[in-house]
């Protein structure tokens, strides 16, 4: 299959003819750089054959280069304008029937996808990167691993370590289904419109096995929110509310191994979730 990728030229004339003018409200910075999209591919592992959910395709740069690899992509988009004229510019560029499919609908609503993905590659906007990222892998375990491009700051987050000083929330919910790792850098200047932040491609391979069950799931993610929401605090005083006061969120510190004088940023996620399922 020869599938050929959109240059810059293209991409506005795209963009003018949808009447598009990219927001920052949906967070839409559109890659005008073939070489970025393929590095994202790569980086990704996208192999033939592979089926792979892209969230946010815009203009379909990024999922050109997906289809170019072989694989076929299921491309959730929010934008309707986008979203209708996707599969008309995927076949303009030799894609054939079926590799193709579009759901045109907001991401953080979406609960079922054709087509069983198992890989996720995407351009996320900066403003919702976390949250869709969660959703999508709460929502379907057949994802086992993927390749996002986010905000530079997102992305060291997301495969921050404890006792990191960006260490927090987002690293240990990001740690729950598997490990992470910073994979490439992005210039600013293959985006259209230039943004004022840097990006940073992350990755991540679930773990073979699931941590723990849905409740066990939320019950940590409420420890976690509750130790980050006071991180200055030792886990007795930030948890003494979720547990009841600071003598009994002691003791369960304690029964989970984890010191009463120990800091949110000081945890694992498996230390979180051995707190979580004291009382269960």
């Amino acid at each position: 299959m020869t599938v050929t990728l959109l240059g810059t030229t293209e991409i506005r004339r795209l963009a003018t003819e949808l009447d598009v003018t990219p927001t920052k409200k949906l967070g839409q910075n559109f890659v005008v750089d073939a070489n970025t999209v393929r590095k994202i591919v790569q980086a990704a592992d996208v192999r033939a054959g592979e089926s792979v959910v892209e969230i946010g395709p815009g203009l379909g740069s990024l999922t050109l280069a997906i289809l170019e690899a072989g694989a076929t992509v299921t491309a959730v988009e929010i934008d309707h304008r986008l979203a209708a004229r996707l599969a008309q510019t995927a076949a303009e560029h030799g894609v054939p029937d079926g590799a193709l499919t579009v759901v045109d609908a907001d991401a953080m609503r979406v609960t079922a996808l054709p087509n069983a993905p198992a890989v996720l590659v995407a351009n996320l906007p900066y403003n919702v990167s976390v949250p869709v990222l969660l959703h999508f892998l709460e929502t379907f375990p057949g994802l086992q691993r993927g390749v996002v491009m986010v905000q530079a700051e997102v992305a060291e987050r997301l495969a921050a370590k404890p006792g990191s000083k960006i260490y927090g929330a987002p690293s240990v919910k990001a740690a729950w289904y598997g490990p992470w790792r910073l994979t490439g850098t992005v210039s600013r200047q293959v985006f259209w419109p230039v943004p004022n932040v840097d990006s940073l491609l992350v990755g991540f391979h679930r773990d073979p096995e699931p941590r723990g069950g849905d409740d066990e799931r939320r019950r940590t993610f409420q420890i976690v929110d509750a130790a980050f929401n006071q991180r200055r605090k030792m886990l007795r005083q930030a948890l003494s509310g979720f547990f009841g006061g600071s003598a009994a969120a002691s003791d369960a510190l304690i029964a989970a191994g984890v010191a009463p004088t120990a800091r949110g940023e000081d945890l694992t996620v498996d230390d979180y979730h051995r707190v979580a399922r004291i009382g269960m």
